[in-house]
């Protein structure tokens, strides 16, 4: 069997990767996500596809005649064409949970990196300017301690962070389909989140029903000075209605792991807000993330060999 990573991998990923293939008794290839010429060659006999970002398209699909299998590594299938996969009979799987310790803690890192204004102080001291700092700056920063933090979606990631919020400090609450009694926080209503969180960070799939949800409307709704975090997906928010929010200074800051457009382009006016804190779609990824990842990935190419139920098989 032939698997292929489409994927810019490190060596240390590479490595791992060969590690399971050896163990597993299969080929396994990485081809860079920019690599399209060789993409094309190698998925052309491929069984399975190890999907990270770059969508996978409805002509990728058509040039994989062999392909049985679509891997997500991690949650979101958004980037997948799924009606392709289904009308070619490929089945598609992604793996829930195995991010979330990492992106619990990219998104702690950005509520942190914004209420300390670091995206500032950073570059300042590196010029040797790090003790001239504009004096009204401590206007600007703040504790968690004290402050409310809502929640958007309160899964793996999210329910974990809240913890570590309430032990620092912070008072939790959060929206989701429904309560979750055993989890901390408690549960309310988007509306009276977005007014009463100090920083509301999104942890939610991105779907039809949640594209945009984060509009000028929900902004002008949140609390004067609150901070948005967004390690989810960029197209939960509305990017122009976001820049304006954080320009007339209604919103504090934002922290941003994703965009609408990815790779983001340089000219989008985020980049250049000093009281923006941006990553490039980096939370999920940690080398503990990518074993469990491959861990998880392996365990359903054995099944797809012995035809056993796929694990978390949404196609």
């Amino acid at each position: 069997m032939k698997a292929v990573l489409h994927y810019r991998a490190s060596a240390g990923f590479r490595a791992m990767l060969d590690g399971y293939a050896r163990t597993a008794g299969i080929q396994a290839l990485v081809v860079d996500e920019f690599d399209d010429a060789a993409f094309t060659r190698e998925i052309a006999d491929a069984e399975v596809l190890l999907h990270v970002l770059k969508p996978v398209t409805a002509e990728m699909i058509a040039g994989a005649p062999d392909l049985r299998l679509v891997q997500k590594l991690g949650v979101g299938v958004n980037t997948i064409d799924l009606e392709a996969c289904r009308a070619a009979g490929v089945a598609v799987s992604n793996m829930p949970g195995t991010n979330s310790q990492a992106v619990a803690e990219m998104a702690l890192a950005l509520m942190l990196s914004v209420l300390r204004r670091l995206s500032y102080l950073d570059p300042l001291t590196r010029q040797g300017q790090g003790w001239t700092p504009d004096p009204d700056l401590i206007d600007g920063v703040g504790e968690l301690c004290g402050r409310t933090v809502g929640f958007v979606g309160y899964g793996g990631s999210a329910s974990r962070l809240g913890t570590a919020l309430e032990a620092l400090g912070a008072t939790v609450i959060y929206t989701a389909r429904s309560a979750k009694p055993d989890l901390p926080g408690r549960f309310v209503g988007l509306d009276e989140l977005l007014e009463t969180a100090d920083i509301v960070s999104l942890h939610l799939p991105l779907t039809p029903q949640t594209e945009r949800m984060i509009d000028a409307r929900a902004l002008a709704a949140m609390k004067p000075g609150a901070i948005l975090i967004n390690t989810a997906r960029g197209g939960l928010v509305d990017e122009p209605a976001l820049v304006s929010a954080l320009v007339s200074g209604r919103l504090r800051g934002a922290g941003l792991d994703v965009f609408d457009q990815e790779p983001v382009d340089p000219e989008n006016p985020l980049l250049g807000l000093p009281n923006v804190v941006v990553a490039p779609h980096q939370a999920w990824l940690t080398p503990e993330t990518l074993d469990r990842s491959l861990a998880a990935a392996f365990e359903n190419i054995r099944r797809l060999q012995a035809g056993e139920p796929l694990l978390n098989q949404v196609v």
